[in-house]
């Protein structure tokens, strides 16, 4: 990955999925945006109170974000999501 955030900061690549209606696939300018993804890239952590607090998240996480949340970014082509760790509301198992 070309791309290294920064402190609390997490890189998402958002999941798409097709929405199906009555048989009919409706064409992403139809649908909400997604509010899943997995990460693709992480911070160092952030400082609180001077000590230094790990990311809860990993590479590779699937995630649900708050819906008006980040950055979008497109890199070659891909379009991923830059968000700091707060604004990720679960880890999906």
């Amino acid at each position: 990955m070309k791309i290294r955030p920064l402190g609390d900061r997490v890189v998402i690549k958002p999941i798409e999925a097709e929405e199906v209606v009555g048989g009919i696939v409706l064409p992403g300018t139809a649908k909400e945006k997604p509010q899943q993804g997995e990460v693709v890239a992480v911070g160092t952590g952030e400082y609180i109170d001077g000590k230094k607090v790990e990311l809860e998240v990993k590479v590779g996480d699937k995630v649900i974000y708050s819906k008006y949340a980040g950055t979008e970014v497109k890199l070659d082509g891909q379009e991923y999501l830059i968000l700091r760790q707060n604004d990720i509301l679960a880890i999906l198992d």
